[in-house]
């Protein structure tokens, strides 16, 4: 067994690897980037090696710099992770020649099933399931449509080396298939240095389902089950669940089969992930084979009480698996949520910058620990006080819950997002909760489409119905009485004249516009050392009893002897009496007045946000890459203006209306603020 291992990458998965070999009694190096001189993963390793700049390329990308830290610090073994280096076989591959042991698949496993045009031939030739498609690289955009044509859409042009959503598109007809082909080729050539590009039938009505293959080097090969990943944004999984809802124990058991067939072609050592589309009748197809770590890997590890790292360096050490198939459990049900810096209120766009808050529900479970279960973990690689820099992606942390069965586990999830606290930066969560409550979520009809159709617009704060809205209200009552208990009881007060807090209030709910929503509560029975209180509102009663204090960011307690658990945010808005309540999802922006200041509020004028719709706003932080249009240009709504990067994404700005450009205001290679104006019109 190895002494000592170096982890290849960042964040939450060089966190979870270091805990395994904690375990194992293995010493851990981290490497980092200037961007990460100060992160979670350099804090926890036993060493930690500086490999350079901020962008992957100048660091977590370089195999020199990889391979040199291995070497300085007497390294027998390299852990990749995921992303980065993880799939790339020149790096596993000269890892082996320099006498380092990679910690994943040998680099001919890797080649084979990187390249989704070879590893859809040899999927053919072990006899795996494979959809029909084109599977020459494909030279221009009119020989993408031709071969769109004859196979019939819609269709999916994928690059050959791709991954993570990068260089894929849907095309529904001609103009899609050429747009299409060009943009994935771009982008494939940016982000991996390989511009080939094929075509698929793209299966309507698809889940995305995959299972999880562990192999040794002494040839054994087994299954570990399944995992539901059709809750997609944009091809990037949201939601993953273990078992799926969806197939029967006879599919389960063909897909186990035809993964293990196709690992065993490929002589595959380590975990590895085989994907397939799976059509509403249980017919199934390969879509390629991930020779690495999951992100969703923990789902797997609950439901089989396995720890997959643990098996991984096990594997790569030379060892025998421990287990049989028969030897594999499936035990209760898992879901995982990842939780991103992204505004779900802004399209999703990236949101970069300092978690002035960060406390994660209470975990039960811990990656690494396969003795505890049926209950919370949070993976992650950040803490309060850290930041989210714009170079890497946008995950904040991964929560995973483990359930006696489905229902369980979404109750263990909801409850388990309303106690997330992240402040500083957005996060996606208010969006997995309303995914959580969505009805055909909770009944287990869903597809990959399943976003794209309930949000066709976008996610809105609208889009979350609370299925109790007057229990914000109350709750919002109660937390005012309790601030204000702390008014009451300050010292030095005038006799005769102390400060008296009434019963009764009035929330005036805080829209758009200024719309402006009132509704009377009225709190009584307030104990301020049990933290009891009885509030009423349009005719329903609530009882609370909470130990919450002032600037506490989470309320947990008991509401008619049922425990909750919500967020407080104070002066929010721009409003130092506003209050947000959120909970399950749903967000209560208020003010909680009394009626004679409720009534005089009333007669305030609603003072309208200045007009900024001459200029094109930086819809998120981010960089410059691109301005393409000048002063005294004349532009057509949907032409293209800017383009920002931020988080290995590139986001392209529109014209909203026809105009002139007046002036340019950022430069290209600018680093931008939400908000800040790039250009001005006449």
């Amino acid at each position: 067994m190895f002494t000592k291992i170096l982890i290849a990458n960042r964040g939450e998965i060089a966190c979870r690897v270091i805990l395994t070999a904690r375990k194992m009694g293995i010493k851990t190096v981290a490497v980092y980037s200037d961007a990460d001189r100060d992160a979670r993963h350099v804090a926890l390793a036993d060493e930690a090696v500086h490999i350079g700049a901020p962008p992957s390329r100048e660091s977590y990308l370089s195999a020199d710099k990889i391979i040199a830290a291995c070497k300085q610090t007497g390294a027998q073994a390299v852990h990749p992770g995921y992303g980065f280096l993880s799939e790339n076989e020149g790096f596993a591959r000269r890892v082996e020649e320099e006498g380092i042991t990679f910690i994943g698949p040998k680099h001919y496993s890797i080649a084979a099933m990187g390249d989704k045009i070879a590893s859809k031939k040899l999927a053919n030739e072990a006899k795996v399931n494979t959809i029909p498609g084109w599977n020459e690289a494909i030279e221009t955009a009119e020989q993408a449509v031709s071969i769109a044509r004859d196979i019939g859409y819609p269709v999916m042009i994928k690059a050959s080396a791709g991954g993570g959503g990068k260089g894929l598109r849907v095309a529904f007809n001609d103009k899609e298939a050429f747009e299409g082909f060009t943009s994935c080729r771009n982008e494939a050539r940016n982000s991996f240095g390989d511009d080939r590009v094929f075509i698929e039938k793209f299966v309507e009505e698809p889940r995305h389902i995959e299972i999880q293959v562990l192999g040794d080097s002494q040839g054994n090969c087994i299954y570990l089950n399944e995992r539901e990943c059709s809750i997609q944004r944009r091809h990037q999984k949201v939601i993953e669940e273990a078992p799926s809802p969806f197939i029967s124990e006879a599919t389960r058991k063909a897909m186990g089969e035809q993964a293990v067939a196709l690992a065993k072609a490929v002589r595959y050592e380590s975990a590895g992930t085989v994907e397939f589309v799976v059509g509403k009748d249980q017919s199934f197809y390969f879509l390629e084979m991930n020779t690495r770590l999951q992100v969703e890997h923990p789902v797997t590890e609950c439901i089989t009480g396995l720890d997959l790292v643990e098996l991984m360096i096990r594997v790569a050490a030379g060892e025998k698996l421990p287990l049989t198939q028969a030897d594999v459990k499936r035990d209760g049900w898992a879901i995982e949520c990842r939780i991103n810096a992204e505004d779900p209120f802004r399209g999703f766009l990236p949101s970069t910058g300092r978690l002035v808050r960060f406390q994660p529900p209470k975990a039960s479970m811990w990656a690494s620990d396969t003795e505890h279960l049926q209950g919370v973990r949070i993976d992650t690689g950040v803490g309060e006080g850290g930041e989210i820099p714009m170079f890497y992606d946008s995950m904040i942390a991964k929560l995973i819950v483990h359930g006696t069965d489905r229902n369980d586990a979404i109750a263990k999830m909801r409850e388990a997002l309303n106690g997330f606290v992240i402040r500083g930066v957005s996060s996606n969560i208010p969006f997995q909760a309303a995914l959580l409550a969505h009805p055909k979520f909770i009944s287990g009809d869903f597809n990959t489409g399943f976003i794209a159709e309930h949000y066709a617009k976008g996610f809105q704060a609208s889009d979350v119905v609370h299925d109790d809205p007057d229990f914000l209200a109350a709750l919002a009552g109660f937390i005012n009485r309790r601030a204000l208990q702390r008014s009451a009881g300050v010292s030095g007060q005038m006799r005769g004249h102390e400060f008296k807090v009434g019963e009764e209030f009035v929330v005036v709910a805080l829209g758009a516009e200024g719309a402006r929503q009132s509704q009377p509560v009225k709190v009584t029975d307030f104990q301020a050392q049990s933290g009891s209180s009885v509030v009423e509102t349009n005719g329903k009663r609530y009882g609370f009893c909470s130990n919450w204090h002032l600037g506490g960011a989470r309320i947990r307690g008991t509401v008619d002897g049922k425990a909750f658990t919500a967020q407080v945010e104070r002066g929010v808005a721009k409003n130092p009496l506003a209050l947000r309540i959120t909970h399950n999802g749903a967000r209560l922006d208020a003010m909680v007045l009394t009626p004679r200041t409720a009534e005089l509020h009333q007669l305030m004028p609603y003072k309208a946000p200045p007009d900024m719709s001459r200029f094109l706003l930086s819809p998120m932080p981010g960089l410059l890459v691109d301005v393409a249009v000048q002063p005294g240009q004349k532009v057509q709504a949907g032409e293209r203006l800017a383009v920002i990067e931020a988080m290995k994404m590139e986001n392209v700005l529109f014209a909203a209306a026809d105009g002139v450009v007046g002036k340019v205001l950022a430069a290209k290679g600018e680093s931008l603020a939400v908000d800040q104006p790039i250009v001005e019109f006449e």
